[in-house]
């Protein structure tokens, strides 16, 4: 039996059909059908954000946050065209969400109507795919569609663009089971022979590495749970990318930490010293590699990837492997128990031995002062004090914070753990907040921020007021573009140019004129006593924790050096001083 609805009917149907709970969005005058119709129900909670790019970022956190994908609804022209930061920052970093824009009627498509843009040509670029639909006919196909190519293979950003007209035109609803979604069928089941030549490579290996990335998380929960049966039985170390932090536990034995340019020296070391590195579900970024042609000049390299495209991309392996990390894992670790579970484990041992001595410099080692907050003392208490809550979720915005974030906090889960990765987006981590927190109602929800990123999607305090949201927003505040001076001061002679700010807002007041709470500390004895200030508020809370205001990040790989040419802090073996900021190369 047909149904004949709106499109905009239409489009709330299909949301209930797929499942959809959480629609983040902003209201315009190319969509107000739809709203009307989200009116006129009640299965679908709609979160009413302050700008459009914060509904996307919203989104991010929901989906990264539940496996689910992420759903947005914005209007026309700017509407659509604030969405594509949040859309370019989802495709780099593979979150599948879902963005529904609406568009000027069909007939003033192309004319320069009001509020018109050339929304599926300006989103080509920043989605997995995109939709244009003129007919309410194809409108519920598109849109079951547009769930399925989000959600399957690599995840990833869509968009489908709806024209007002179709939004109130009459058409045939198509349910999810019957609309077309059999022409994109991304290969899942990894190829029989190179999975047996990988379990090959770990029964040979000497001083083998698991080197795993967001595609573990993403592939689900299973994939973690096979992944840390195969690193604890094999006896393998295993690093992670900064999106992979949590499918392995961060208090396993096997823990190197994370790698990369603020990775941690023994897990650098770690990969340019193997013979055989296993890459699980991440992609060879730069941030990664340093220096592509001394990467791990020495190893064999295996690449498990549902993403064909990622493969030699970058790095030249020797074993590639295309389909779902979960399923592959799964079926090499099945395999390699069959054929006795072999490993060279007097090599392994030495091994360790070796990777056990670089541990030895502690490489996160700093001092702190009496008078004023490190920025590394601010996390690690933070982590006293959080890390046994049941239902911790951290986010960050993008800077220094977010890589003291990634090596001071520890995860044990996956999913708890929301950045932005590959496009390193300052205003990520508050609306991507406000999405975990809808996800989770009872879960304790913090974004580490520092004050320049925090500031640039600021209007969402009102979002976390409004709908009630107990966010808390612990600000880093060094009242500099930290990342930015430290890289003036490492590599362009300590001309700081324009990575200050002199009109800083005062936090407290702020927090206050939003109705929420604010907190300003900046005494070290008073430190604990203000987190759980802040814990136990029972609403959203900017933390104002004003820190050292000079300090860097370590240790630091050197853009364009190799894996072992890293910068450390204090306490480091003292060689070439770069700087004045005590670094030392290594």
């Amino acid at each position: 039996m047909t149904r004949q609805m709106t499109g905009a009917k239409m489009v709330v149907q299909a949301l209930k059909d797929q499942g959809v709970d959480t629609v983040f969005g902003y209201p315009g005058g190319a969509v107000l059908p739809i709203y009307d119709e989200i009116f006129l129900q009640n299965d679908i909670r709609h979160y009413l954000v302050r700008h459009e790019q914060g509904a996307v970022h919203a989104a991010e956190g929901y989906a990264r946050s539940t496996g689910k994908p992420g759903v947005v609804l914005v209007t026309s022209g700017p509407g659509a065209t604030n969405a594509v930061t949040g859309l370019t920052d989802a495709l780099m970093d593979s979150i599948p969400i879902v963005v529904l824009t609406g568009q000027v009627p069909t007939f003033l498509i192309g004319t320069d109507g009001f509020q018109e843009a050339d929304t599926v040509g300006i989103t080509r670029p920043c989605t997995k795919h995109n939709w244009l639909v003129k007919d309410p006919e194809d409108l519920s196909g598109r849109i079951h569609q547009a769930f399925h190519v989000a959600t399957n293979g690599r995840p990833g950003p869509v968009l489908v663009d709806i024209p007002k007209d179709v939004q109130f035109a009459t058409g045939t609803y198509t349910p999810p089971e019957k609309a077309r979604t059999l022409h994109y069928q991304p290969k899942t089941k990894g190829d029989p022979e190179a999975i047996e030549a990988l379990v090959e490579l770990i029964e040979q290996a000497e001083r083998p590495i698991f080197y795993t990335g967001g595609g573990v998380i993403n592939s689900g929960p299973e994939a973690s749970e096979t992944l840390r049966e195969f690193v604890d039985t094999s006896g393998f170390p295993i690093t992670s990318t900064l999106m992979g932090l949590g499918a392995y536990p961060a208090n396993g034995k096997n823990w190197l930490g994370m790698l990369g340019m603020h990775g941690l020296y023994e897990a650098n070391l770690a990969m340019h010293g193997c013979d055989l590195m296993i890459n699980v579900g991440a992609r060879f970024d730069d941030r990664i590699t340093g220096r592509v042609q001394d990467f791990s000049p020495k190893s064999q390299k295996v690449h498990i990837d549902i993403d064909p495209s990622s493969i030699n991309k970058v790095i030249h392996v020797d074993l590639p492997i295309v389909g779902d990390v979960g399923s592959v894992l799964a079926d090499a670790l099945i395999l390699w128990k069959s054929r006795g579970s072999k490993t060279r484990a007097d090599s392994i041992q030495k091994w360790w031995y070796q990777i056990k001595e670089w541990k030895k410099v502690d490489c996160l080692a700093f001092t702190q002062s009496k008078k004023t907050i490190k920025p590394q003392h601010a996390l690690t208490r933070l982590e006293a004090l959080t890390k046994d809550h049941p239902k911790r979720y951290i986010c960050t915005e993008v800077g220094q914070h977010q890589m003291w974030a990634a090596q001071f906090l520890g995860f044990n889960e996956p999913n708890r753990w929301m950045t932005s990765g590959g496009l390193g987006t300052m205003g990520y981590g508050f609306p991507a907040s406000i999405g975990v927190q809808v996800a989770h109602p009872d879960a304790l929800v913090i974004n580490v921020a520092g004050e320049a990123s925090w500031l640039m999607n600021m209007q969402e305090m009102g979002t976390a007021v409004q709908f009630r949201l107990p966010v808390k927003q612990f600000i880093l505040n060094n009242e500099r573009l930290g990342m930015v001076r430290q890289w003036q001061e490492l590599l362009h002679g300590e001309r700081y140019s324009h990575s200050w700010s002199e009109a800083l807002p005062d936090f407290v007041k702020l927090a206050e004129a939003f109705g929420a709470k604010g907190i300003m500390i900046s005494d070290p004895a008073d430190l604990d006593d203000a987190i759980m200030e802040m814990l136990e508020y029972d609403g959203p809370v900017i933390f104002d924790c004003l820190v050292e205001k000079h300090e860097n990040c370590f240790p630091m790989i050197p853009s364009g050096e190799a894996h072992n040419k890293m910068l450390l802090g204090e306490g480091a073996p003292t060689q070439d001083v770069i700087g004045t900021s005590g670094a030392v190369l290594v």
